[in-house]
């Protein structure tokens, strides 16, 4: 097995995800067929980020998988210390789940409090 990853974003924030495939493509070949797929669904693309319609579309097209979150099957946290081990909830219930997302916001030390 072969494993590819796709990177969106700038310095700041940015997402990436896996793909795995049976056969090993050079590393240009990879990156001309994600152009010509980026190029194809770019504007169109119903999915959340477009690094994961191009993922969808080298799975559905081109024999890749696409390792995303749905497809795991258990999810643990790792710690030295013994109490912060635990398994994650898999569950599309964020209110029932220890687990949180998060989001990065800019925050501007020079504006007042009103502004």
């Amino acid at each position: 097995m072969y494993f590819y990853e796709l990177h969106e974003g700038d310095d700041d924030i940015f997402s990436d995800l896996l793909l795995v495939h049976d056969e090993q493509f050079a590393p240009e070949d990879f990156f001309e067929l994600v152009q010509s797929i980026r190029r194809r669904v770019q504007g169109t693309f119903e999915d959340d980020t477009l690094i994961e319609a191009i993922a969808n579309e080298l799975e559905a097209e081109h024999g890749f998988t696409f390792v995303s979150d749905a497809r795991l099957s258990a999810s643990v946290h790792v710690s030295t210390d013994e109490d912060e081990n635990r398994l994650i909830s898999l569950d599309d219930e964020l209110l029932e789940s220890e687990e949180y997302r998060s989001i990065l916001a800019d925050f501007d030390t020079d504006a007042g409090p009103n502004n």
